[in-house]
């Protein structure tokens, strides 16, 4: 799994309480899953889990640590954002005070990551999929029994 070191690396190097300290930072994985159908013998799959990150002592503001976790889901994991269902579970925290200067903070990312497995060469290929990527202006045909409609409708 990638986007759990992803995070790790993003957060120890954009918020300077963590470049200081990286002993606060902790990052695991809970509720783990493989979503695989093997298909026709195919070995691809996609792990489903959810990703805790635990900063542990804070004493900076709490934005210093979703921002740079928005920025990255929107690229990695947009569906936390452009899903509603998701929107609600999908990135969830809680904070324990400790004192009037510092916090911890848990945060829990629903992620996934799609892994393709093929056969080359009688040897099995493991590429790890990019996040697919959607346009907003698509043109799209919508064919009826055969018969083209035009799409959208026209009122």
């Amino acid at each position: 799994m990638n986007k759990p070191s992803q995070i790790r690396e993003l957060l120890s190097s954009s918020i300077a309480t963590l470049k200081q300290n990286p002993e606060n930072l902790h990052v695991f994985i809970e509720e783990g899953n493989i979503a695989a159908t093997a298909a026709g013998g195919n070995l691809s799959f996609e792990y489903q889990f959810t990703c805790v990150i635990i900063v542990t002592d804070f004493n900076e503001h709490a934005d210093n640590v979703i921002i740079p976790l928005l920025g990255w889901i929107t690229k990695n994991q947009p569906e936390l954002l452009e899903n509603p269902e998701l929107r609600e579970t999908g990135f969830q925290f809680k904070a324990e005070l400790l004192n009037h200067a510092t916090f911890d903070l848990e945060i829990k990312l629903k992620l996934t990551e799609r892994v393709k497995v093929t056969e080359q060469q009688n040897a099995l290929h493991v590429e790890h999929l990019p996040e697919p990527i959607f346009e907003d202006n698509i043109d799209w045909t919508l064919f009826t029994n055969g018969t083209k409609t035009p799409w959208p409708p026209t009122t």
